[in-house]
Parts: C-alpha cells; structure tokens; sequence
C-alpha cells in the first residue's frame, strides 16, 4: 500500500486523471491525500467531485478556501467571484449529493507521524490541538448554523488566536489558518496581503512554518494553497501547490518514500 499526497487540483479533472496514471494509483490497494482547493477556477470541478466520490474511502480531502466558497456560494451567503467556475456544480442534477460529500469534509487531518492541511497551522497550535479546533468548525460546518456563519466567514480580524475567543470570531480564525494562511509576524499574528515566494516576503514577516516556536514542529506537515511557494520539501514538511491550474504542473509526493511525481499541465 502507498499513500499518495497531491496538490491543489482546483477542477483541473484530466490532469488529476493522467497523475493517477503516472503514478500508477490502484484505489483497491493504494490511498490519496488530496490537500484541498478541488474545486474552481480550472475547467471540470463537477466531474472531478463525482470522480472522488467514485474513488470511495482511498480518498481523504482536507477543505480548502475555494472548496468553503462553493459551499458558502450554494448556502446563499456570497457571490461567485469573477473567474469562478463554480456554476456547473450548483446546477448539476446531483449538486446536493456532491455538496453534502464537501460539507463532510474534513478540515484537519492527522495520521502517525504526517498531519494534512490546506494552508497551515498558527505557531501556538501543537497537532492534538489544531485537530480539536477544527473539528469546533466542522461541526458547524455540517450543521444548520453553516448558513448564517458563512455570511461572516470571510474577513481578516481577528489577526491573532487567543484561547478566549469564542463563536464566529473563534471559527473565523481557525478558517483562516488552516486555509488561507502563507505568512505571519514572529508573534504569530496573520497576515493576508502577501502571496508571492519566499525571496520577497516583507520585513517583520515569515513564512508560518518558519516561526521559531512554533508548537507543530514535531510532525511532518503536508499542505497546499501557496503556488508562488512551489514543491517546498523539508524534514518536516511537503508543501505541493505547484500551479496547475496556472500552467504549472500537477505534483503528488509518495510518502513512504517521498519520490516526486510531476505532470506539466497546459492551458485549460
């Protein structure tokens, strides 16, 4: 058996399907780890959610900004944005079915010595932690409140985690963190405008990983959502938005023994 990691997809089906081929996938023996973004911005995000479900439980899918949009879209909450291709999914004949299968997705996910998130972790948060915290989330997430909460869902204060927050502004951090996050102060308070590479970051900033205390260091960290980042391989952490729906390429990392996997993709 192999687990395979795989980076930001994004709807981009055809190259999911020729990356399962590369790598030689046999969902009867082998398992995926997909770091969320399944969905938007790239051509299929509708056949590529019937296909993860087809695959059944080899699949673990961690939610990921884009992939809260869409739910946040179908709730009533928010627009699509500009360069959304999200409409084929809300009018397909089985959108609640492919909706409630994203809803029950989790946030964070933790398996012997390697954790799986979208974006990242806040430096105060050790592992056992940061699971607890989203399953706070998830579980609003796949209840009644999601609908009301997804209309406050987006915003970038509060910019820091402290222990005593409590309700949307509690959950609103932890969304941000696990989905959003690329880098933060020293402190480990967010920051939100910065999204090139690591050469540029600003003064008085670091990657979240970077953060010298942080608590999760302990543990290999497999995350996504930063393209300009790239394959970024440590000890201790697989970073695998390479930019696929951006004409990069499609990475997926084996962890067993962390041989990389690459498909060029070309414009959709």
């Amino acid at each position: 058996m192999a687990t395979y990691a795989i980076g930001d997809l994004q709807g981009c089906h055809s190259h999911f399907l020729e990356l399962l081929d590369l790598i030689g996938f046999n969902p009867t023996r082998d398992r995926l780890w997909l770091v969320g973004d399944i969905v938007n911005r790239g051509p299929d995000s509708l056949a590529l959610l019937r296909s993860l479900i087809t695959l059944g439980k080899c699949v673990t899918v961690v939610l990921g900004n884009h992939d809260l949009h869409l739910l946040a879209v179908a709730a009533g909450a928010t627009h699509q944005h500009r360069g959304d291709t999200l409409q084929p999914v809300l009018e397909a004949p089985d959108s609640g079915i492919l909706l409630d299968w994203l809803r029950q997705r989790p946030l964070f996910y933790h398996e012997d010595e390697y954790t799986l998130v979208h974006a990242g972790l806040l430096p105060d948060w050790h592992i056992e932690q940061a699971g607890q915290l989203a399953q706070e989330v998830e579980t609003v997430i796949r209840s009644d409140r999601f609908q009301s909460f997804s209309r406050t869902m987006y915003g970038n204060t509060p910019d820091r985690w402290q222990d005593q927050l409590q309700g949307e502004d509690r959950w609103r951090v932890i969304i941000n963190a696990m989905t959003r996050l690329r880098v933060c102060s020293v402190e480990g308070r967010l920051n939100f405008s910065y999204k090139g590479g690591l050469s540029a970051i600003p003064q008085g900033l670091l990657p979240w990983f970077e953060i010298p205390w942080r608590s999760s260091q302990n543990t290999t960290i497999v995350f996504g959502h930063w393209s300009a980042l790239g394959l970024h391989l440590t000890s201790n952490l697989i970073a695998l938005d390479t930019g696929c729906v951006w004409q990069g390429c499609l990475t997926s990392v084996r962890l067993e023994d962390r041989k990389v996997f690459q498909l060029p993709c070309e414009q959709h």
